[in-house]
């Protein structure tokens, strides 16, 4: 047990450097006071990266790195982890 204490210790004592984009949402989330706030953020997040994902695919396409062949090789496959 006092060997656990010790190491929560030194975790808190680490340093952490955020980026700069990191402080902006930092202090820009301080200001949801609310769960509708919340969720609309959560929202806005999940269609920020449904665009970019969106974006990459695009570019992929265009360059030739994705296509309509691989797209069906895909197909009914299965890549899930199986835990037997």
């Amino acid at each position: 047990m006092h060997t656990e204490n010790n190491q929560s210790k030194l975790r808190t004592m680490e340093q952490i450097t955020f980026s700069p984009a990191q402080i902006h949402v930092f202090n820009l989330v301080s200001h949801i006071k609310s769960e509708t706030g919340l969720e609309n953020l959560r929202q806005q997040l999940a269609a920020f990266y449904a665009k970019e994902i969106d974006n990459e695919m695009d570019r992929l396409w265009e360059n030739g790195e994705w296509n309509e062949q691989k797209l069906n090789d895909l197909r009914g496959s299965h890549f899930r982890t199986s835990y037997n």
